[in-house]
């Protein structure tokens, strides 16, 4: 009796382990497959952004360009949130529907898109200009403490005492001075939806907004 259970508990046993090597074999396989699948779309991404955002954006995104923003290191969260906008139409200034429409909807997919943001998101920021000293000064003021006495808040708050931004809050920090200061107006007259910022932009001046602009392009 004690042999045949021994048997029949070395048979269970072997049965056991037999299940559990395909198991891990198979899950191995798949993570094998899902690899490589996202190594693909990584390498798509890339040819990308090499053969198409290259003529707009620069090498690695960062251009010289002050019509078209930097790409290099901004929020991956930001830049998917953007894509989607374009591909869906959402955001409509005439520039993103000029050049960024048709793009959006014709070659980037959810799986591309995020693909897209992880590849800038990774690339070496661009780097600081530095500007008129004063202005400088003024936009530092501006952006770390805003003006209480208007409502208006300090940008840090949102993008980061070094304006690198976060999540959702794109990266400031050397972007073109022309390319922020068209932003600003694009908001502040609601032709570009951007519900957070509307009412900071509406109380912003037109010299502060140079002020801002020249400081944050000077922010590696």
């Amino acid at each position: 009796m004690s042999s045949n259970n021994t048997t029949i508990g070395s048979g269970t046993l072997k049965t056991a382990i037999v299940w559990a090597m395909s198991v891990a074999l198979g899950g191995a396989a798949a993570q094998a497959l899902a690899q490589k699948a996202n190594e693909s779309t990584a390498g798509e991404a890339q040819h990308i952004a090499a053969t198409v955002c290259f003529a707009c954006h620069g090498p690695g995104g960062v251009n010289d360009n002050p019509m078209f923003p930097n790409l290099a290191a901004q929020q991956p969260a930001y830049l998917e949130n953007q894509l989607h906008a374009f591909r869906e139409h959402k955001r409509a200034e005439p520039t993103a529907q000029h050049f960024m429409w048709g793009v959006a909807s014709r070659d980037l997919d959810a799986r591309l898109i995020a693909a897209m943001a992880h590849y800038f998101a990774e690339q070496p920021a661009a780097k600081g200009i530095p500007g008129d000293p004063k202005l400088v000064a003024e936009g530092n003021e501006l952006f770390h403490k805003g003006d209480p006495k208007r409502g208006l808040p300090a940008c840090a708050s949102c993008h980061g005492p070094d304006a690198h931004g976060a999540g959702p809050f794109p990266r400031l920090a050397g972007q073109h001075k022309e390319y922020l200061l068209k932003q600003l107006h694009l908001i502040k007259d609601a032709i570009r939806n951007a519900p957070v910022m509307h009412g900071v932009a509406d109380k912003l001046t037109d010299s502060e907004m140079v002020a801002l602009a020249t400081y944050l392009q000077s922010l590696n």
